[in-house]
């Protein structure tokens, strides 16, 4: 009989709570951490709307407050809105730099702003969706 064989390099390994158990975590430095986040994310957003040239938007209400109330989610709620806003970081970084590369160079990039900012919107809705997912159905 053949016997398969591993080896487990457990040095790096995470330790996970048990079932039905959260670990404890002070909620101040994570709201900082994702207020922080949340911020340089909707100030890419509003040099995106420059480009597609939008007004200012004013974001308030539950936008305003995701950080705190995510602070407070269940964690993998927390940890998705944690990878919801990385990944639609990297996107408004990407699109950010290509649009200031054509603009640069002298092309209207109106269209092609106006269209990441929808993604923006988009990607946004569906972040605050993760924290209170029965206010953004319909």
């Amino acid at each position: 009989m053949n016997a398969l064989r591993h080896e487990f390099d457990l040095a790096e390994a995470t330790m996970l709570p048990p079932l039905g158990q959260e670990p404890t975590r002070a909620p101040g430095p994570l709201v900082e951490d994702l207020g922080a986040r949340w911020e340089a994310l909707h100030d890419a957003a509003e040099a995106v709307a420059q480009l597609a040239q939008l007004g200012h938007e004013a974001a308030g209400g539950a936008i305003a407050s995701l950080p705190e109330r995510a602070a407070h989610a269940e964690s993998w709620r927390r940890e998705a809105v944690v990878n919801g806003i990385d990944d639609l970081a990297l996107v408004m970084q990407t699109g950010l730099r290509a649009l200031i590369a054509a603009a640069d160079q002298g092309r209207d990039t109106t269209a092609a702003a106006l269209t990441l900012w929808r993604e923006f919107h988009v990607a946004r809705q569906a972040i605050c969706a993760f924290v209170e997912p029965e206010l953004h159905t319909a």
